[in-house]
């Protein structure tokens, strides 16, 4: 696949010399399922030919590390800036590999926003087509911070059927719109859940959540991900569904996520770079 252009940020920001394009993850509330959506979409991206890293913006409760296998610390060549750690083909920081894993983060939020703008700027990350931002849940500090200082080129929100959480997924899109990043559409997590033994789908957590908000809203669902005990296992194991069993049908959703993402993001103004932008002035 050809490299990715890049495309527009909010605001005044510029994007990131050596990253494309940044795909913030987010979601109201927790236990939506949010990270393990980030890191499987990153590796449905990477396996769609794409450079991709993955940044883990949740400093308080880091869980990167653990869904991609990841341990010990990351080296710093010079001093002042660190190396991404690598797995599953994809580039990837947290604050979790900096600390021991049962230390907590007890900080306040300029702290919390300050480690977050660090881990970004001083990660010698490699020639990225898209680096996958995995948010805290809720809209604080981290989020303010990623529209004050972070060029963002779209939002992906993660939600469940259910009406509580659509509830609060409302709540980040509106959070969103007012910060001037593009919501590229909704995920639907947890959608159906098929019985191993007789086949029996059931909507556990409700149905079409993520359909009447995209309708109210007018923000595209990208798609729906079931809730199987596999995508926990395989998370807890370090190695996500996507990339133990790529050939499978949860592994087959998510990649349908990610194309659908990369549409919208297609549908987005790029940016003009080098000899034309200085004489178009963009």
């Amino acid at each position: 696949m050809p490299r990715l252009p890049t495309h527009a940020v909010q605001g005044e920001l510029k994007p990131l010399a050596n990253v494309r394009n940044i795909i913030a993850v987010g979601s109201g509330k927790g236990g939506v399922g949010k990270s393990t959506t980030a890191v499987n979409l990153a590796l449905a991206l990477a396996a769609e030919g794409l450079a991709v890293g993955v940044l883990d913006a949740d400093v308080y409760g880091p869980s990167v590390p653990m869904m991609l296998g990841l341990s010990g610390k990351p080296d710093s060549p010079d001093g002042k800036t660190i190396e991404p750690m690598r797995a599953h083909g994809v580039e990837a920081m947290s604050i979790g590999l900096l600390v021991d894993q049962d230390t907590p983060m007890i900080w306040r939020g300029p702290m919390a926003t300050s480690a977050l703008t660090q881990l970004l700027t001083e990660t010698r990350w490699g020639d990225l087509d898209v680096l996958v931002v995995d948010l805290p849940p809720g809209t604080g500090d981290i989020q303010l911070t990623m529209a004050q200082k972070i060029p963002v080129a779209g939002a992906v929100i993660v939600t469940t059927p259910q009406d509580i959480a659509t509830l609060d997924a409302r709540k980040a899109l509106k959070m969103f719109e007012k910060l001037n990043i593009a919501v590229l559409g909704l995920v639907e997590n947890m959608a159906v859940h098929v019985c191993t033994n007789c086949g029996h789908a059931e909507h556990i957590f409700g149905e079409g959540g993520a359909g009447r908000m995209s309708a109210q809203y007018g923000v595209p669902v990208l798609g729906a991900l079931p809730l199987e005990v596999g995508i926990r296992e395989q998370g807890d194991a370090g190695t996500p569904i996507v990339a133990a069993q790529p050939d499978s049908a949860v592994a087959k959703a998510y990649r349908d996520v990610a194309r659908a993402m990369l549409g919208q993001l297609e549908k987005r103004p790029k940016v003009r770079s080098g000899i034309m932008a200085n004489l178009l002035g963009g």
